[in-house]
């Protein structure tokens, strides 16, 4: 089944509760959007409280993919706040629900964000890795390049300290 994509849907408060479920099941199967497992729908409100006023509030946008009626996939397109920086989007809370890991979802929702960034007039997209998971390699399968790393800044754990990794996607415009 193929994923259908709604940007900048309505944040009513199922799709939020959906939403911070989708977050606590990727985070609690490892997945490095936030949080080392375990973790609670209390302890991801943490996060996503901001993430929603950021993108009800702007300038942040949403988008979502759904399998059939259900939320499989998601990401935000967070604006930098800053005007030297207008040309290009950081990609935040790129996930897809662990029991949907295999299927295409995750390529084809890192496709739609390409589209739309170049439809927002983008010319790059970030995003950031966690190093240790194989993360920086799916994205270079999707084109983005690594452009640097901060070593050991991510601590998931005492002693274990990971490089966050920097991957950059140039978008040329596609006629």
């Amino acid at each position: 089944m193929s994923l259908r994509f709604v940007l900048d849907p309505d944040l009513t408060p199922q799709l939020r509760a959906e939403i911070v479920a989708l977050w606590a099941d990727a985070s609690n199967a490892g997945g490095a959007v936030g949080f080392v497992p375990p973790v609670t729908v209390a302890d991801v409100h943490v996060l996503a409280d901001p993430t929603f006023a950021g993108i009800t509030d702007g300038p942040d946008r949403l988008l979502v993919g759904y399998s059939g009626e259900r939320l499989v996939a998601l990401l935000v397109f967070s604006d930098n706040r800053f005007p030297l920086k207008a040309h290009w989007c950081v990609l935040k809370r790129v996930m897809v629900h662990p029991d949907a890991q295999g299927t295409g979802y995750g390529s084809a929702l890192m496709a739609e964000a390409a589209r739309l960034g170049r439809r927002f007039g983008h010319e790059a997209l970030h995003v950031t890795v966690r190093d240790g998971l194989g993360l920086d390699r799916f994205y270079a399968r999707l084109g983005y390049r690594e452009i640097g790393r901060l070593p050991g800044a991510l601590r998931v754990a005492p002693g274990d300290d990971r490089d966050e990794v920097l991957m950059w996607l140039d978008l040329t415009p596609v006629d």
